[in-house]
């Protein structure tokens, strides 16, 4: 069984979890996430913790694809203002600081972060490893070739499984020699992938399983739906939800989502169908 532990939370990971997005940009790529005023994201982080979030997880600038880098002032003056105000609303919640700078990660901790969710997995700023361990917090790492606006173009795999596993296995032992006891690993759907690769990600997300952390999901109305579909991420709910039990059948623990009661409701017909 797993769990994290942070900042003097624990969360059990005896089932699958939600991880409720609260993006506090003007530019990432579901509208519908975005959050710019205060009032507006604690109204949006009571309603996910209403349907069932577990985790939320707070970012200050967007990452999709093409995406320019924002600097840190700049994303902690979007984020860390919120963050401190869930904090003391919501004392009890699991808070997750979405972001890949150092700088960013050490004011989350100051603001009370319990976990921190870096989709560089420290490649674009090492130091955040550090922040990690030495707040003895989890630490996302997910799986990126290059930065936000460069991946697309860094997708020649020979086998984009075997590449993952081979990475996982290398930076697992450089976040462990640096004193990081709590790792979730995230294979990195949609970034430095194509669409065919994010599907034979979600095929073979069993092979993770064997690494001794649990794996994390980030598919939520992304484009190998509303691509695959011909649509546009608004009608991807119905697609995201699809893939997500297909996730939890291979062996996904944390759903990292837009839409926090039908992942909730995915989970819990995933319980009964497993019996549990």
């Amino acid at each position: 069984m797993f769990s994290l532990s942070g900042a003097g939370k624990v969360l059990e990971l005896r089932q699958p979890v939600v991880m409720g997005i609260l993006n506090c940009t003007p530019d990432s790529f579901y509208h519908v996430s975005r959050v710019q005023q205060i009032d507006q994201g604690l109204r949006f982080a009571e309603e996910q913790l209403r349907q069932g979030a577990q985790i939320l997880d707070l970012g200050g600038q967007s990452t999709r694809p093409g995406s320019e880098p924002v600097s840190a002032p700049e994303e902690i003056a979007r984020v860390i203002p919120l963050l401190t105000e869930i904090r003391k609303k919501f004392p009890e919640v699991f808070l997750s600081i979405d972001t890949f700078q150092a700088e960013v990660a050490r004011a989350a901790v100051e603001a009370g972060v319990n976990m921190i969710n870096d989709i560089s997995g420290g490649q674009l700023d090492p130091a955040i490893r550090q922040v990690a361990a030495s707040h003895q917090l989890p630490y996302v790492l997910m799986h990126l070739r290059g930065t936000p606006k460069t991946m697309q173009g860094m997708t020649d795999y020979e086998n984009v499984t075997e590449s993952v596993l081979e990475y996982f296995g290398e930076q697992i032992r450089s976040c462990e020699s640096l004193g990081i006891q709590q790792l979730i690993l995230d294979p990195g759907i949609g970034f430095a992938k194509t669409i065919e690769q994010n599907f034979q990600l979600l095929r073979e997300l069993e092979r993770l399983t064997v690494l001794p952390y649990p794996v994390m999901v980030g598919l939520s109305r992304k484009s190998l739906i509303y691509k695959t579909l011909d649509i546009d991420p608004l009608m991807a709910l119905n697609g995201t939800t699809a893939l997500h039990m297909s996730a939890l059948l291979k062996g996904a623990r944390i759903l990292r989502v837009h839409d926090v009661r039908p992942a909730w409701e995915t989970i819990r017909l995933f319980q009964s169908l497993q019996g549990s």
